[in-house]
C-alpha cells in the first residue's frame, strides 16, 4: 500500500460525548439523550448539541431505537420541495425536521420551483455535501436525472407524494385516484353539471392522477370536462387566481371548480370574490390537501385531507431504514386520506362541538 492510499484510509480521531458536552456546556447525559432520540431536552438545546456534534465530528456508536446507526454517518439528510409558498410543503418540512431531530439528524432543505434543471442541480449539490439520504417531494414524472444522480452516488431516497415513472424507489403518499374520485363524486352529488378542474403541473404524478380521476368520475356521470375547462397551473394561490381568471372570463363559466390543491382552490376563491361572486351560491369550489387554514371556519373549504404528520414520519422511517440497511426491495406506503366537508361546495357543515 503506497503512502497516499494509506493516508486516505486513516480515519480521523474519535470525538467523545464528553468532549461534545464540554463544548456545549451541558452534561454527557444530555448529549446521550439527544443522540439517542430521548425526550427531556428542549428543542433549542437539542439543535445546539447536534450542531456542535457535527462540527466536532462526533459520531455515536449506536442507537437505542429500532435502528443501529453507522458511526460514520454525517447525520444530515436532504429534503427537496417544489416551493415553500404552498403550506402543504411547509407542513411536511416541519414534521420531517421534528422526526429527524429525534434521531439526531439535521435537515438540509432545498426548493426547485418545479424546474427540472434546478432539481438536477439540487440533487448534485446534496450528493456533493454527502448527505446520508434524501426525501424528495419534487420528483418529476419524465425527468429522473436527480434520482439517477442520487442512485449513482449510493444515496438512498424516498419519494413523497410524487414519484418518477422511470426509477423505482420507496414511496409515501395517498391513493390519489380514489381520493380525487371521492371529491368529484361529492361535487356531482350536489347536482352541478358545469364543472371545471384545476390541478398542479402535469409533470407531477400526484397532480396528473387527480386530474385523470376527476375527469373519469365526471364522465361516468355523463359529464364531459372539456379541454378549456381542464387547467394545469402552479401549485400556489397565484396559480389558482390565474386559472380562475381564465375560467370565469369565458362566455359560459363553470358552476363548480374541483381543484387538486387547497392553495389553488383558495386562489380560485379569491379571484371569484374579487368579481363579486359568492362562494358557494354563485361558484362552488373544492380542494385537495386539507390544510388547517383551509378547513377553518373562515375559509370553510371542502377538501381531501392528507395526514401530513403521518406521511412525514413514514417518509423518514423508510429513509432511515434504507440508510441503515440498504435494500433493492422498495416499499409503497399509502396513508389514509379523508374527505372534509366544508361549506364551499354548498353543504351546511355540522356545527363544531363546544369545548
Amino acid at each position: 500500500m503506497d503512502q497516499a492510499t494509506a493516508e486516505a484510509t486513516v480515519r480521523p480521531p474519535k470525538v467523545s460525548a464528553a468532549a461534545v458536552a464540554r463544548a456545549c456546556g451541558v452534561s454527557p447525559a444530555t448529549v446521550s439523550y439527544v443522540m439517542n432520540g430521548k425526550a427531556g431536552v428542549s428543542p433549542e438545546t437539542r439543535r445546539h448539541i447536534i450542531k456542535i456534534a457535527n462540527e466536532l465530528g462526533f459520531r455515536p456508536h449506536g442507537h437505542s431505537g429500532q435502528h443501529s446507526l453507522d458511526p460514520h454517518l454525517n447525520r444530515v439528510i436532504g429534503l427537496i420541495l417544489p416551493n415553500i409558498v404552498n403550506q402543504m410543503y411547509t407542513g411536511w418540512a416541519e414534521n420531517i425536521i421534528s422526526a429527524t431531530a429525534r434521531d439526531g439528524f439535521e435537515v438540509f432543505v432545498a426548493t426547485t420551483q418545479d424546474d427540472a434543471d434546478t432539481l438536477a442541480q439540487v440533487a448534485a449539490t446534496l450528493a456533493a455535501r454527502q448527505v446520508d439520504g434524501v426525501i424528495i417531494a419534487a420528483a418529476l414524472r419524465e425527468d429522473s436525472r436527480a434520482l439517477r444522480t442520487l442512485r449513482q452516488r449510493r444515496i438512498p431516497y424516498v419519494c413523497l407524494s410524487r414519484r418518477s415513472d422511470h426509477l423505482p424507489g420507496d414511496f409515501v403518499g395517498i391513493d390519489d385516484d380514489t381520493a380525487a374520485s371521492q371529491l368529484m363524486q361529492h361535487v356531482l352529488d350536489h347536482g352541478y353539471r358545469e364543472v371545471a378542474t384545476v390541478i398542479g403541473p402535469r409533470f407531477s404524478t400526484a397532480s396528473l392522477a387527480r386530474e385523470q380521476a376527476f375527469v373519469r368520475t365526471a364522465a361516468a356521470a355523463g359529464i364531459t370536462v372539456a379541454g378549456e375547462r381542464k387547467i394545469s397551473t402552479r401549485l400556489h394561490r397565484d396559480g389558482g387566481r390565474v386559472a380562475a381568471h381564465k375560467l370565469l372570463a369565458a362566455a359560459n363559466p363553470p358552476r363548480a371548480v374541483v381543484c387538486g390543491s387547497d392553495e389553488i382552490a383558495i386562489g380560485v376563491m379569491e379571484h371569484a370574490l374579487s368579481l363579486g361572486l359568492r362562494i358557494p351560491e354563485d361558484l362552488a369550489v373544492v380542494g385537495s390537501d386539507g390544510l388547517p387554514h383551509s378547513r377553518s371556519a373562515l375559509v370553510g373549504l371542502t377538501t381531501i385531507v392528507q395526514p401530513v404528520q403521518e406521511m412525514a414520519e413514514k417518509a423518514f422511517e423508510l429513509l432511515l431504514g434504507q440508510i441503515t440497511s440498504p435494500s433493492n426491495t422498495f416499499v409503497q406506503s399509502l396513508c389514509q386520506h379523508r374527505l372534509h366537508i366544508g361549506r364551499s361546495c354548498g353543504c351546511t357543515p355540522a356545527p363544531a362541538r363546544q369545548r
